[in-house]
């Protein structure tokens, strides 16, 4: 079992639907999203990330975003990092919070 995840920024993008790769609620995604602030919100959270701007996310090559390789945590899941992730980028840049439900 792969001990990281990786996160494309697509996987937070709030102008993709599902079916285009967003994992997140609508309601959670974020606009004009970058590799970088996804590293950067996931050290504040105690992960350890790594960007590989080399690296393209395969439904949407052309844009080449990049991603963040995440070390993972015990008992973490890919869904249990991508809401606080979206969370705390929000933070960072001052966002309101979107509110649960």
């Amino acid at each position: 079992m792969p001990e990281h995840f990786y996160v494309y920024p697509a996987y937070l993008d709030r102008g993709l639907s599902r079916a285009e790769g967003r994992r997140v609620p609508e309601a959670e995604a974020i606009g004009d999203l970058t590799a970088e602030e996804i590293a950067r919100a996931a050290q504040r959270l105690g992960y350890r990330a790594e960007v590989e701007s080399a690296k393209l996310y395969p439904r949407r090559a052309w844009t080449g975003a990049g991603r963040v390789k995440v070390t993972k945590k015990t008992g973490t899941t890919k869904t249990g990092l991508l809401r606080p992730l979206a969370r705390e980028i929000r933070k960072l840049r001052g966002e309101p919070a979107k509110p649960r439900g």
